[in-house]
């Protein structure tokens, strides 16, 4: 670095939406066609063939069978990519096949949305603790798709599909289409007495004052039955913050600019602001290309009809934004360009086939403190750790940490739902004193760290980490 100057020098930039005619497949799409969000959900890359299509001679043979090996052996998430997202990628690539697919694999937004076999960790795909539903968020329903984890929050699961399906995907138990590795969990009340069953929990618990409404995601929720469970969750008096999930704010942002949904959005806005009810909407962008016009248009127009904020909610993984430039170019893209803040980026949740995307406890610290002093203090992103059984931590939070065997070690202050019923097992009356674990992934670790997981997995043990909790 030159004498005198800054770690990462700050220059404002544009946001692009990248010519989607440059592509093959593209070439006689109007603008018109492109902000209508019905062409976008009808023109979605769902398999090789739409690829094909889209790309024509641009993306080599060796790419599909990349693509096509991954999806048979690794993909916990079936394939889907609206448009709008895929025109993000490689887009100032040379148009010449064996460039453009270099450039297309080399794609931060094409690494978590389109995964293929080179991608994943030979040695370690999954780590050992990885589980389908590593947040047991399930266990903790008290009624279908309304998990209470926390004393004055719940999630309430709608549905479960989305516009687009993320490779990483935490939900990845139950989200989207069965994969050759992952027969999915389903949901088996009707959409109408699942409602029934979440307002009529709420009710019951005034306790619970903050309601995140998520899937899935909102935007395939049909917009006359999401504003009839959104108008009758702001009569409850005791419900004093509702926040909407969508990533497609970024991923299909012309569902949200379709004046029939806006409409109805400052339908519910005014409610919420007559209740004095904080209304916000999180999404999900984990790179800065992924923050083009469109999206800052949407995230406007949802300010407009009375939103609170626009918040964003994205993942740390390596490849993507793992680096301090690219996140906080991720956040000024956000932050000064598209009027949606910047709020936690988390670790990448332990499910299986995903630790090529994982970093480490450590990497996630010097990322958090590489950060600080460049943005307002209130669009500063805190980068937290989803621990199972105990929530949302601060990256600093951790009370040990293993380094060689990379575990982390936390507390919490507070009994999640299934301690208070008594079903969780890994806690019971003691939770709050306990410690638990959280796990780095294995190939980050120092030759005596993969040995000591290596033993244990040719033997067959059992990975009882409180034998850890000492060293820790």
């Amino acid at each position: 670095m030159e004498h005198g100057a800054q770690p990462y020098p700050y220059v404002r930039r544009p946001l692009v939406e990248p010519d989607w005619r440059r592509l093959p497949g593209w070439r006689e799409v109007t603008a018109a066609q492109w902000r209508d969000a019905q062409w976008q959900r009808a023109h979605c890359v769902q398999g090789e063939r739409q690829l094909r299509q889209v790309f024509g001679p641009l993306l080599t043979d060796r790419f599909y069978r990349e693509l096509a090996s991954d999806q048979r052996e690794f993909a916990t998430m079936s394939m889907l990519v609206p448009p709008q997202m895929l025109n993000t990628m490689a887009a100032g690539a040379e148009l010449a096949p064996a460039a453009f697919t270099e450039a297309f694999l080399a794609d931060p937004v094409r690494r978590y949305m389109l995964p293929v076999r080179a991608d994943r960790l030979p040695s370690w795909p999954s780590h050992p603790l990885a589980a389908r539903d590593s947040l047991h968020e399930a266990q903790m329903w008290v009624v279908e798709g309304l998990t209470h984890r926390y004393p004055t929050k719940v999630l309430a699961e709608l549905l479960s599909t989305c516009p687009q399906y993320c490779g990483h995907c935490t939900r990845m138990d139950l989200v989207g289409r069965s994969t050759p590795q992952v027969a999915k969990a389903r949901l088996v009340l009707r959409p109408a007495d699942r409602e029934e069953q979440m307002l009529d929990y709420l009710k019951r618990t005034p306790s619970v004052r903050d309601v995140v409404v998520s899937g899935g995601d909102l935007a395939n929720v049909p917009w006359p039955r999401l504003e009839s469970f959104l108008l009758r969750l702001l009569e409850l008096g005791s419900v004093r913050d509702v926040r909407l999930a969508s990533k497609a704010v970024v991923g299909l942002p012309q569902h949200w600019l379709q004046p029939k949904v806006l409409a109805g959005v400052e339908r519910v806005a005014r409610l919420a602001a007559r209740r004095s009810v904080n209304l916000a909407v999180h999404t999900h962008a984990n790179h800065a290309a992924s923050v083009t016009p469109l999206v800052a248009e949407a995230a406007r127009a949802l300010l407009d009809a009375g939103v609170r904020d626009v918040r964003n909610q994205g993942v740390l993984m390596r490849g993507v934004n793992d680096s301090p430039e690219a996140l906080l170019d991720l956040c000024f893209a956000l932050q000064g360009e598209a009027n949606v803040l910047p709020y936690y980026f988390y670790l990448c949740d332990v499910v299986p086939n995903a630790e090529h995307w994982r970093l480490p406890l450590a990497a996630a610290q010097r990322l958090q403190e590489a950060i600080l002093g460049y943005l307002p203090g209130y669009a500063t992103p805190r980068l937290v750790a989803d621990v199972p059984h105990v929530g949302k931590r601060w990256v600093h939070q951790a009370v040990g940490y293993d380094r060689v065997r990379g575990v982390s070690w936390w507390t919490k202050n507070y009994r999640t739902g299934l301690e208070l019923r008594g079903g969780d097992g890994e806690s019971g009356p003691d939770g709050l004193a306990r410690r638990y674990p959280y796990v780095d992934p294995v190939d980050t670790l120092p030759p005596e760290g993969r040995a000591w997981w290596a033993e244990r997995a040719r033997a067959g043990r059992d990975f009882d980490l409180s034998e850890l909790e000492e060293s820790g």
